[in-house]
């Protein structure tokens, strides 16, 4: 059987040539500068309208970096607009919701993954048949079950629809199934039951993949819109990304842009300290794809 191992568009002879060897190089350096330009260009450019005037915002908008820096942009957005109060409503909701995906997603994807209980096939099949559904299509239904639930304007109208969310499970019994089946038979011959099974052998090993569900989970709640504005009337609950657009008819555009920064800094942040396990969480997704 032949190796196709280091075939690709361009072949190893070409690859010795010092023209071709030249080109490839200029080729990945503008590649990599413009995806630096296209991933990191709209957060600059928020950093530089948090700590620029108005005024100069408006007439010179596409300037790279404000003439007269203003730092307390920051300290007024966070008094005048109260951005630390939104900001904390942004992290009890998001926090919530990254509880209960995570929990639906990993008791799920255990239960389909490593139990199979019956009809299991039928069950996994009912859920991804929920990734075709969009959300907007059972917007009226749900706001109905959380208002006969009675949990409108309280926490819970955001956290527990978060658990149903059909891609987490999807993604983590992925995981699960690349994992070997002889070590939950190997604990179960030594007495092990589900539970223990699953706090003691599974979890410790899914640690990669519980950090990728958790950063999409943060994620999804963090810039979440319309459920957190439908579901929650009371505008001092309200987080972040429905605050926002609500204060920018009344105050400074620059204050409103310094706000903007604030709610991107924790989930980047978040991101540049787990990095690690994401990316090695998102490799072993990629086994049984």
């Amino acid at each position: 059987m032949s190796d196709d191992r280091g075939r690709g568009i361009v072949s190893d002879l070409d690859r010795r040539r010092p023209g071709m060897r030249w080109s490839l190089r200029l080729t990945q350096g503008v590649m990599l500068l413009a995806t630096l330009l296209v991933g990191l260009g709209p957060i600059l450019w928020t950093a530089k309208g948090a700590l620029s005037s108005t005024q100069e915002l408006l007439r010179e908008p596409l300037r790279p970096w404000p003439s007269d820096v203003r730092w307390e942009n920051l300290a007024a957005a966070w008094t005048e607009l109260r951005v630390g109060h939104y900001l904390l409503n942004t992290v009890v909701l998001v926090g919530g919701s990254w509880f209960i995906q995570l929990f639906v997603a990993a008791t799920g994807a255990f239960a389909l993954s490593v139990l199979r209980p019956r009809f299991s096939r039928l069950i996994y099949g009912a859920v991804l048949v929920t990734l075709f559904v969009p959300a907007t299509v059972s917007l009226v239904a749900l706001y109905l079950t959380v208002l006969d639930l009675s949990l409108v304007d309280t926490p819970w109208a955001v956290w527990l629809p978060a658990g149903a969310h059909a891609f987490n499970v999807l993604i983590m019994k992925q995981f699960f199934d690349a994992l070997p089946r002889e070590l939950y038979q190997a604990a179960q011959v030594d007495g092990a039951g589900p539970i223990r099974l699953f706090w003691q052998i599974v979890l410790p090993m899914s640690r990669p993949i519980l950090a990728v569900v958790s950063l999409l989970a943060v994620m999804d709640a963090w810039k979440d819109f319309l459920w957190p504005m439908v579901a929650i009337s009371d505008a001092e609950a309200h987080p972040l990304a429905v605050a926002l657009p609500r204060l920018a008819e009344t105050a400074e555009q620059n204050q409103v842009i310094a706000g903007m920064l604030v709610a991107i800094v924790p989930p980047v942040l978040l991101f540049l300290v787990f990095q690690r396990h994401i990316i090695r969480g998102i490799g072993f997704t990629g086994l049984k794809g």
